[in-house]
């Protein structure tokens, strides 16, 4: 093998060689290489630490290669049939059955012939948030400059405290060592949180922060308060409509998602490399965190009803939990009173002078 390698080796005593296999597993489980692999163990673009980012965030460590010899076994003839049973090993993951798809060509000799391999078989592999948990991983809390109101998660939006199984460390404690989780062979390791009243390892709290002439102004902030992991190469989906109109983005890097079109109301931020793509566990430096600038669409935009805050946020492909509609915070009664008040005072006037 080049570019990976099995995790056993398994038992290749019925091999007559003088070179032992590099696996003689039926159903081997198959591991990316370091970046720091030797050379002679390398293909192109190989060896990824078993981590890829999103095509959005960096295309070219969005995908991984890695290549293997397959030999013949106890003399006979080699089984020519595509592997079956394809798992991806982390949670959530779910992997069709191999479908064959016209045979891939790269080009020779500068481009002026093309090589063409035997056969190409693909994988594709679905993502399902429900099967990687039976509980939400985020939930989003909202507060605004109009309304003195901070609207929390909602209660119990990751599991609730005193249930069977759940564990938590009280605020203001540091977890021990026997609290955290020692188990590094699984593709997922069990969140050991903050306690709180929604009991979520991540939080993503939406300000507005201010209002401007042409302009208003967004904070977000990303706290981790999972004591047991790290979350590199990060990312966070937002939804909200004015989202055509973002001008600036600070210590984010972002993206629009133009999923439907001409409507642009999705988009993606993600961590500037070696200053804040790693989210630390939870403490003083387990937060994330940024300021957006929106351009008010005078056809659309408003404060009122709760309209300045997102519509869904997706953290990591995860959907969050997001307080309910009648809790946003709301524009203060004067604030209403304020733009009818002109109407009153015109009608009054008008009829005065009628009489």
């Amino acid at each position: 093998m080049w570019g990976a390698e099995t995790t056993q080796q398994g038992n290749c005593s019925k091999y007559v060689g003088r070179e032992l296999p590099h696996c003689c597993e039926k159903k081997p489980e198959i591991v990316d290489l370091m970046p720091g692999a030797p050379y002679k163990l390398q293909v192109a673009n190989c060896c990824k630490a078993g981590v890829l980012s999103s095509m959005r965030q960096e295309s070219s460590n969005s995908g991984a290669a890695f290549q293997m010899n397959v030999g013949k076994s106890s003399g006979k003839d080699v089984d020519s049939k595509m592997p079956a049973n394809f798992t991806l090993g982390l949670p959530g993951y779910t992997c069709s059955e191999p479908f064959q798809v016209p045979p891939t060509k790269f080009s020779k000799d500068g481009g002026r012939r093309w090589m063409q391999v035997l056969e190409t078989w693909n994988v594709t592999c679905v993502y399902s948030q429900f099967r990687s948990s039976p509980t939400p991983g985020c939930c989003v809390s909202l507060s605004s400059f109009y309304n003195s109101t901070i609207v929390p998660c909602p209660q119990c939006s990751c599991g609730c405290q005193g249930l069977k199984g759940t564990k938590c460390v009280k605020s203001g404690e540091a977890p021990s060592v026997l609290q955290l989780p020692h188990e590094h062979n699984t593709a997922e390791v069990e969140a050991l949180v903050r306690c709180s009243q929604h009991m979520c390892p991540i939080r993503v709290h939406w300000h507005v922060k201010q209002s401007y002439t042409q302009y208003w102004r967004v904070k977000i902030t990303i706290t981790n308060l999972n004591f047991a992991k790290n979350y590199s190469d990060w990312n966070l989906v937002v939804m909200h409509p004015n989202l055509r109109n973002i001008t600036q983005v600070f210590s984010f890097n972002y993206s629009p998602l133009n999923q439907y079109g001409n409507i642009n109301d999705t988009g993606m931020f993600w961590g500037i490399h070696f200053y804040n793509d790693l989210l630390l566990t939870s403490g003083e430096r387990g937060n994330v965190q940024t300021e957006i600038l929106l351009q008010k669409d005078s056809e659309i935009f408003t404060f009122r009803e709760g309209w300045a805050f997102p519509r869904r946020i997706m953290f990591n492909g995860d959907e969050c939990v997001m307080p309910p509609p009648d809790q946003y915070p709301r524009l203060p009664n004067k604030a209403h009173r304020s733009m009818t008040a002109p109407l009153v005072v015109f009608f009054f006037l008008f009829l005065s002078l009628s009489l």
